[in-house]
């Protein structure tokens, strides 16, 4: 005979495999989330992409997602192999980043604010909105663990997840910036650059103390 506990979840449609599934996949999406932090990357992606024309802007978000997520994909295959490899640590690994990203936020803050937004890099979807802030050390170092606790498939699902909120994340940026003046939003991009900078401090005193 059936027990009745067994009968009413069969009778309901429940699947305790599904659910033990989905308390996977958030134990490896909230994580990412919080690393990636796509509210951030809007407001970083805004500030800096000022004064831009929609359609360029809309490439250097299709370029800072792609840089991002190819970087944290190759890392999340192959990151623990090539850290045995040649002899790096995630710390090690951390401390770059933070230099990387502490140079491009000291570039941003001493730059005139007059400065014509035809110079900006074509390429700063890759560096620095690619990485490291999408994939960068925290990220990295995430994932690396997420693999071991969570295993790749849910691990790589979480990944996707988080990076298509940050394809809507820079989707509607551009309804912040009408909210915003020029003015507002120039002291903004040196706000935000400082910002950079803290987060540049923080993987540089992180990478020290691993």
């Amino acid at each position: 005979m059936q027990p009745l506990g067994s009968q009413a979840a069969g009778d309901s449609g429940y699947d305790p495999g599904m659910a033990t599934w989905g308390g996977n996949f958030l134990r490896s999406f909230i994580p990412l989330f919080v690393t990636i932090d796509p509210i951030a990357l809007a407001a970083i992606f805004l500030a800096m992409s000022r004064d831009v024309d929609p359609v360029r802007r809309k490439r250097i978000a299709t370029q800072a997602t792609w840089t991002g997520g190819l970087v944290a994909l190759f890392f999340l295959l192959l990151g623990a192999s090539i850290f045995a490899a040649i002899g790096i640590s995630v710390s090690d690994f951390q401390i770059a980043g933070g230099l990387i990203l502490l140079i491009i936020a000291g570039r941003e803050i001493v730059q005139s604010i007059a400065m014509d937004p035809s110079r900006l890099s074509d390429d700063f979807g890759v560096v620095p909105l690619g990485m490291p802030l999408i994939a960068g050390p925290a990220t990295i170092t995430t994932l690396l663990l997420l693999q071991q606790t969570q295993g790749i498939v849910l691990t790589l699902a979480a990944l996707v997840a988080n990076l298509v909120v940050v394809v809507m994340a820079f989707a509607y940026s551009d309804r912040l910036e009408k909210l915003v003046t020029l003015t507002g939003l120039r002291a903004i991009s040196k706000i935000i650059a400082l910002l950079l900078a803290a987060i540049a401090v923080r993987m540089i005193r992180r990478g020290l103390a691993g």
